[in-house]
């Protein structure tokens, strides 16, 4: 017997607001945390497929990096905000408003990854430089980042409904889409990069390709009727108000991963003075770190859907005890996990660059970071809490607590006064400054959960 809509949406209503927090944040973080395993797996396979072909090239992919996470900050700007009230909206069971937002946040991200890869062919050269390039690095980032443009309009849309389908509970139709790519992408540098030797165009003609195949993929679920929000262009509200409700919402993440961009490149920018060793070192050290990362990221997605929703539902207890499970099951695999990175530091760094010199400065930035790193369970859950129950302002102060408003004012003081050891200590640093920041901004948020708490009494 065929389920009708309105069977299928009070099934999913039942079971984000009374399906027990523990399990449900749990079931939706698993496929998140698998996607984000797979893609990173994917960076840092093509950061060791690219490595072969010497520093310079290593260097370009660092490089690169910086220009896909402004991609990223445009997608997750359009997924995460119209996700957030989409999300709500689900919970309010006003499914007219959730196809909406779904619909303008995708139009929206499709449309700006254009513009930004026309620009970005207009203004190449330049952008290879102020991405961190020096000249025997440039040639190899103008290669790979050509093919990275040209995928811009698929790849931010796709990031863009990954971020919806976590936020309607659905999590494990993105992770379809995504892990497909990824695996795809795996193979296609081993083929284009070994078998037909094409170098560092093989590592961007494979990104390209899988890219496209998972945003057809994405794009698949929510015309086939298997989500309970659509994509219509029907849909789309074009007023300034919709859309700048999308853009204010999800501006925490536009923050975040734009900082992480400009951070990046000033990363690059200081480790160039050093030579590519040094730019080819950070940018290892940058994509084992996130890697880590990954896994308590994965986990607080699988939170914001469950903290929207029940918000939207005046569920506040259930957002409340969501909260604290997430930021333990973060913390727990976190120490699990920079263990064995701590004491295996170096097998790690040489699995991606066998190179004494590029190891050398990999070495001390990687243990540094580890031993940091499980300080961050607390940023992210703050920051995730605030942005899912559309409290923007603190969303957006959380935010850049953890990406760069600490990281980038210390990067460049260390730099200064500590040269290459003050680049390796930057980061570390900056997790630290943030947890103490984020413990208090964690109170705002679990009183401000409370006092509406009170008023539904």
């Amino acid at each position: 017997m065929t389920e009708t809509n309105a069977e299928f949406e009070n099934r999913q209503y039942k079971k984000m607001t009374e399906t027990p927090v523990e399990k449900l944040v749990a079931s939706l973080a698993v496929p998140t945390v698998l996607s984000m395993l797979v893609t990173n797996i994917y960076n840092m396979v093509d950061t060791a497929f690219v490595g072969t072909l010497g520093n310079s090239a290593s260097g370009a992919v660092g490089v690169v990096f910086g220009f896909m996470a402004i991609l990223q900050a445009v997608a997750f700007m359009c997924g995460q905000g119209a996700g957030s009230v989409m999300s709500r909206s689900l919970g309010h069971k006003d499914d007219d408003t959730a196809t909406c937002y779904t619909s303008t946040g995708f139009f929206m991200s499709l449309i700006l990854g254009a513009l930004i890869g026309v620009f970005s062919f207009l203004f190449l050269d330049p952008l290879v430089y102020a991405l961190g390039s020096t000249e025997t690095i440039a040639p190899y980032a103008k290669t790979y980042i050509f093919w990275i443009i040209l995928a811009a309009p698929f790849m931010s849309s796709s990031l863009t409904m990954n971020n919806l389908l976590r936020y309607e509970g659905r999590a494990k139709l993105g992770m379809m889409g995504l892990m497909t790519g990824g695996i795809l992408n795996i193979a296609g540098d081993a083929i284009l990069i070994f078998g037909f030797r094409l170098g560092v165009n093989g590592a961007g003609i494979s990104t390209a390709v899988s890219q496209f195949i998972s945003f057809l993929i994405l794009l698949f679920m929510f015309l086939s009727g298997r989500t309970q929000t659509k994509i219509r262009i029907s849909c789309v509200d074009w007023k300034l108000k919709t859309m700048g409700n999308v853009a204010a919402t999800g501006f925490p993440s536009l923050l975040r991963q734009t900082l992480n961009s400009v951070a990046t490149i000033l990363l690059n920018s200081y480790a160039s003075v050093y030579g590519d060793a040094a730019v080819a070192a950070m940018s290892i050290v940058s994509r084992i770190s996130f890697f880590v990362m990954a896994l308590a990221i994965g986990i607080g997605q699988g939170f914001q859907p469950v903290s929207s929703f029940n918000f939207g539902a005046a569920k506040y207890d259930r957002v409340k005890r969501a909260f604290w499970f997430t930021f333990g099951l973060s913390e727990v695999l976190l120490i699990l996990t920079v263990i064995p990175v701590f004491i295996f530091a170096e097998p790690l760094v040489r699995l991606f660059r066998d190179d004494a010199e590029v190891a050398a400065y990999a070495l001390r930035a990687l243990r540094l970071q580890a031993v940091t790193l499980i300080t961050v369970p607390i940023t992210m859950v703050t920051e995730m809490g605030f942005q899912s129950t559309g409290q923007r302002a603190l969303a957006s102060v959380a935010s850049s607590m953890r990406s760069g408003v600490v990281f980038i004012p210390v990067l460049v003081v260390l730099a200064h006064l500590r040269g290459m050891s003050g680049i390796q200590e930057a980061q570390p640093a900056a997790f630290v400054i943030a947890f103490f920041i984020s413990l208090y901004m964690s109170r705002i948020f679990l009183r401000h959960v409370t006092e509406k708490e009170k008023e539904k009494i």
